[in-house]
C-alpha cells in the first residue's frame, strides 16, 4: 500500500485550472442572502462564530474543502492532495456593510469578491460572511473554483452545509477526527503518472467502446451523436456574429440580479407545452434582442449563439460533489422575433432538435479520448457562441443556515475569453434566482439589461395568458417600476430588484 495520497483532476476539471488567467478567475459564485433569525445578536451584528463553527463541523463531509491542488512536475496535469496546513479562519471571513446595507451595495460587494483570484496554492474556496444588511438580513457570499464542482454539485454542496429544519445546530454525531495524508514526493508523482500516460489510451478505447455499446443498444443514437458532432465542427467554421457583449474581458466585474415566481414560469411552461428552460432561453432572447436594440446593432442580422450547460450525471452519481460532468448544447437565439411567442416556439424547436441529435451526449465521446487526446476545449468553443446561459434546478424546499432561513440564492458563473456576460439560474422555494455576472467596462449598463429581462419575463407571460404579478421585490424592500420601453410591447413593467453597479461600498473585514 502506497505511504501517500492525492487523486488526479478529471481532464475536464483539470481545463478549468488551465483556462485561468490574469483577469480571468475561473471560479464560481453564489450571493446566498438569509432572514437571521437566531442568529441576530442584540448589538445588530451577526453570530459569526457559529456559523463558522456549523462549517467546521461539515467538513469531514466535503474533502475537496482540506485539499490543494499540486503539479505534476514537467506537466500541465494537477492533482488533489490533502493540506497539512488547512486554516478555516483563512477560508471563512467576515465583513459587513455600512449600516443599514442595501442590496445595492451588497451587489458591488459581491462583484469586487468575485473578481479577485482564489490562491491557488490552498483550497479553492472562500466564504465570506456579510452582515449590515437592512430588514434583519445578512448576506454569505461562497466562492469555489470551477475545478472543485459544476452547478448541480454545488446545488448538493449547499444542502450539506445547510439544514432542511430551522434548528440553530442540527445534531450531526461525533464528528470525525481529521489526519491529513501524506503527499507524494515529485519522483513518485512521475513514476506514477508515467504509468497512468502509458494506460491512458487503454482507458480511452475502454471509455469510446463503452460509449459506442450503449449507443448501438438504441438503433441509430452512435451515427446521429456523430452527426452531432459534426455539426458542432461547422459552429467553429462559421463564427457567431460579433456583438458589443463580445471581446476582450477585463479583470472587474459587475453583478446585478432579479427574482422571478416559478410558479408563473411554470404556468408558462404548460401553456407553451415546452420545458421549463425553453422559457428562460425565450426570456433570456427577449432580453439580448432589447439590449442589442439600446446598443444600436440590428438583432435580425445576428447569428447570435448561446451555450447552455447539461447535467450529464446518471442517477446514482448525483448525490455527491466532486468534480464536473457536465456538456453543452449550442444553440441559436432567435433575436430577429418581434413576437415573444415566435420566439419561444423557434427556441423550442432547436432544443428538441438538439435532444434528438444527442448533442449533448456526443460531448461525452470527446471526454472519452480527452485524457488520452489532449483537446484545447475553450479554444475550441472561442467564437462558436456569444453568451451562456446555466439553468440549474435547486431544493423545493426551504433550507436554514444555523436556523437562519434562505431567501434567495443569486449564482455568479465565470466568463470565459471573449464572452462579456453569463446569467446564471437557480430555482429555490418558488422563485427563480438570476444571477448576471458581466465585464464591468464591457456591460456598464447591466442594470438595463436585468430591467429587460423583467420585461421580456412579462411579455411573455401575457403573450400565453398568463398572469404575473411580475418580477419578485428584494425581499424586506419595495420595488419601483422601470422606465418604459416603448419598443417593447404594452403591458405593466417591474423594475428589476438588483441594479448592475461595480463601484465597492466601504467595508470591514477581518
Amino acid at each position: 500500500m502506497a505511504r501517500y495520497a492525492y487523486e488526479r483532476l478529471s481532464p475536464q476539471d483539470n481545463d478549468f485550472l488551465l483556462w485561468e488567467r490574469h483577469g480571468l478567475p475561473m471560479h464560481t459564485a453564489g450571493t446566498q442572502i438569509f432572514r437571521a433569525g437566531p442568529l441576530a445578536r442584540p448589538d445588530g451584528g451577526i453570530d459569526f462564530a457559529e456559523i463558522r463553527s456549523a462549517t467546521e463541523r461539515v467538513l469531514h463531509r466535503v474533502p475537496r474543502y482540506r485539499q490543494k491542488l499540486r503539479w505534476i512536475p514537467g506537466s500541465q496535469q494537477a492533482v488533489w492532495v490533502d493540506d497539512p496546513h488547512f486554516n478555516l479562519d483563512f477560508h471563512v471571513r467576515h465583513t459587513a456593510l455600512p449600516r443599514p446595507g442595501n442590496e445595492e451595495q451588497l451587489r458591488r460587494l459581491s462583484a469586487r469578491i468575485m473578481e479577485q483570484p482564489l490562491d491557488l496554492s490552498r483550497p479553492l474556496w472562500e466564504t465570506w460572511v456579510v452582515e449590515g444588511l437592512e430588514g434583519g438580513r445578512f448576506a454569505t457570499i461562497n466562492k469555489l473554483h470551477h475545478c472543485m464542482l459544476d452547478g448541480a454539485a454545488g446545488i448538493v454542496l449547499s444542502q450539506i452545509m445547510m439544514s432542511r429544519r430551522p434548528v440553530a445546530a442540527p445534531e450531526l454525531g461525533e464528528v470525525p477526527r481529521w489526519m491529513p495524508r501524506p503527499e507524494p514526493t515529485d519522483a513518485e508523482l512521475r513514476r506514477h503518472e508515467r504509468l497512468h500516460g502509458l494506460l491512458a489510451p487503454l482507458r480511452s478505447a475502454a471509455r469510446f467502446g463503452s460509449f459506442l455499446r450503449e449507443s448501438a443498444d438504441r438503433m441509430g443514437e452512435v451515427g446521429s451523436r456523430l452527426r452531432a458532432l459534426q455539426g458542432m465542427a461547422l459552429w467553429k467554421l462559421r463564427p457567431a456574429s460579433e456583438t458589443p457583449l463580445n471581446g476582450p474581458v477585463g479583470p472587474h466585474r459587475i453583478f446585478a440580479w432579479t427574482t422571478l415566481p416559478l410558479e408563473d414560469l411554470k404556468e408558462m411552461r404548460r401553456a407553451a407545452g415546452c420545458k421549463l428552460n425553453d422559457v428562460v432561453l425565450a426570456i433570456a432572447a427577449g432580453a439580448v434582442r432589447d439590449f442589442m436594440k439600446r446598443r444600436g446593432v440590428r438583432p435580425e442580422k445576428l447569428d447570435f449563439r448561446v451555450s447552455t450547460p447539461v447535467d450529464v450525471r446518471q442517477q446514482e452519481e448525483r448525490s455527491g460533489i466532486s468534480g464536473n460532468r457536465v456538456s453543452a448544447w449550442l444553440l441559436r437565439l432567435p433575436l430577429g422575433e418581434a413576437d415573444p411567442l415566435a420566439r419561444l416556439s423557434a427556441i423550442r424547436r432547436e432544443t428538441q432538435a438538439l435532444k434528438d441529435s444527442r448533442q449533448a451526449e456526443a460531448v461525452e465521446l470527446v471526454n472519452a479520448i480527452h485524457e488520452w487526446l489532449p483537446i484545447d476545449v475553450q479554444g475550441f468553443a472561442r467564437g462558436t457562441m456569444n453568451t451562456i446561459v446555466t439553468n440549474v434546478p435547486g431544493p423545493a424546499f426551504p433550507l436554514y443556515l444555523c436556523g437562519a432561513e434562505l431567501l434567495a440564492i443569486y449564482p455568479q458563473a465565470p466568463l470565459l475569453e471573449g464572452i462579456g456576460l453569463v446569467t446564471g439560474v437557480i430555482s429555490y422555494n418558488g422563485r427563480l434566482c438570476w444571477g448576471f455576472n458581466a465585464d464591468y467596462d464591457r456591460v456598464p449598463d447591466l442594470d438595463a439589461y436585468v430591467a429587460g429581462v423583467n420585461r421580456s419575463f412579462l411579455e411573455l407571460a401575457e403573450a400565453l395568458g398568463v398572469r404575473s404579478s411580475g418580477p419578485i421585490a428584494a425581499i424586506g424592500e419595495a420595488q419601483s417600476p422601470p422606465e418604459r420601453d416603448e419598443s417593447a410591447a404594452p403591458g405593466g413593467r417591474r423594475r428589476s430588484s438588483g441594479r448592475g453597479v461595480r463601484r465597492d461600498p466601504p467595508v470591514a473585514t477581518h
